[in-house]
């Protein structure tokens, strides 16, 4: 048990690792805005108390997807984290952004007396601190996975949406840091309270593109995706190395969670093949996909006349 749980805990040290930055940030961030009255400090609470939901709201959809497959579904819970993945950017969108600049909006119609802003610096450095750790961690762990793809691509590739969530949410609360802190002192410089209003509206602008971005991301796993280029082309390698199979009609992939794929594949099998050999060669090839691919959790193979199939060509 305390090995599963060490291993639980290696394999999600990203998002536990936000999870503990932003429920001390946000504790912080709420203490210093009622200290200061600072429309930004605020903003940034809410925006980390937000952080902390979306982490938990992932950790439950990745137990979620843990679940064994069953005759309601077939293929397993695994596209279940990325509706939660959603439900985090709908958050993201909802509660910070819309909170954010609400909050900017008020402070502006109506702004508070400036108070003394030193505990506001103090507790965005220690902010800024926490949440460079925690976006240490995102980046190395991201970049570990993304193998020679740039980063654009890999976070385009990823079916992974715990490990891209985190890593924009971090980049994302380091920006909003630093507009807060330009917020406040802006506004003690210049003796304007209605400047930390500002920076809390640009700090909620910042968290919207944030969203509408993960949405997209977390929109096409949830309808879903196709495997990578490699795995497909692996499938193809495979099946051209069998002389039995005069032409291959198409191979179609879907990932069912960030490391399970379905593959179907027509095939045109030579006329002269006899009935058992067909079938002992379908469990040849699919032994030797899931040798080659862990990922292919599901394999269909139909022999199909070429004449007859759906001819979708190899992917170049």
């Amino acid at each position: 048990m305390k090995i599963g749980r060490a291993a639980h805990f290696r394999e999600n040290i990203v998002l536990y690792g936000a999870l503990v930055a932003n429920v001390g940030i946000a504790i912080a961030k709420f203490v210093a805005a009622a200290l200061t009255g600072s429309s930004s400090m605020l903003t940034e609470g809410v925006h980390s108390l937000v952080d902390s939901g979306n982490q938990l709201l992932l950790l439950y959809g990745q137990a979620q997807a843990k679940r064994p497959a069953d005759a309601a579904h077939p293929f397993g819970y695994g596209r279940e984290l990325y509706f939660w993945a959603f439900v985090v950017a709908i958050l993201i969108f909802a509660v910070g952004a819309g909170v954010s600049i609400y909050e900017g909006w008020l402070h502006i119609r109506a702004p508070e007396p400036l108070r003394d802003p030193v505990v506001n610096y103090i507790v965005l450095a220690i902010a800024f601190a926490m949440e460079g750790s925690s976006w240490t961690i995102a980046v190395r762990e991201f970049g570990r996975k993304r193998g020679p793809s740039s980063w654009w691509q890999s976070i385009r590739r990823s079916k992974d949406p715990a490990g891209f969530i985190i890593l924009f949410e971090d980049s994302a609360a380091l920006v909003g840091l630093v507009m807060a802190a330009i917020g406040v002192w802006a506004s003690h410089h210049f003796a304007d309270p209605r400047l930390d209003g500002i920076a809390s509206i640009a700090i909620g602008l910042v968290l919207g593109g944030v969203a509408i971005l993960l949405a997209r991301e977390a929109k096409g796993l949830l309808i879903g995706e196709s495997a990578d280029g490699a795995i497909v082309e692996t499938v193809w390698r495979l099946l051209d190395q069998r002389p039995e199979i005069t032409a291959v009609n198409h191979v179609r992939t879907i990932h069912t969670a960030p490391d399970a794929v379905f593959v179907a594949i027509s095939a045109d099998f030579a006329d002269e093949l006899p009935m058992g050999r067909a079938e002992s060669l379908i469990e040849e090839l699919e032994s030797a996909m899931k040798r080659a691919i862990p990922e292919l959790t599901s394999i269909y193979i139909r022999p199909e006349k070429r004449e007859d199939a759906v001819i979708q060509p190899r992917p170049s």
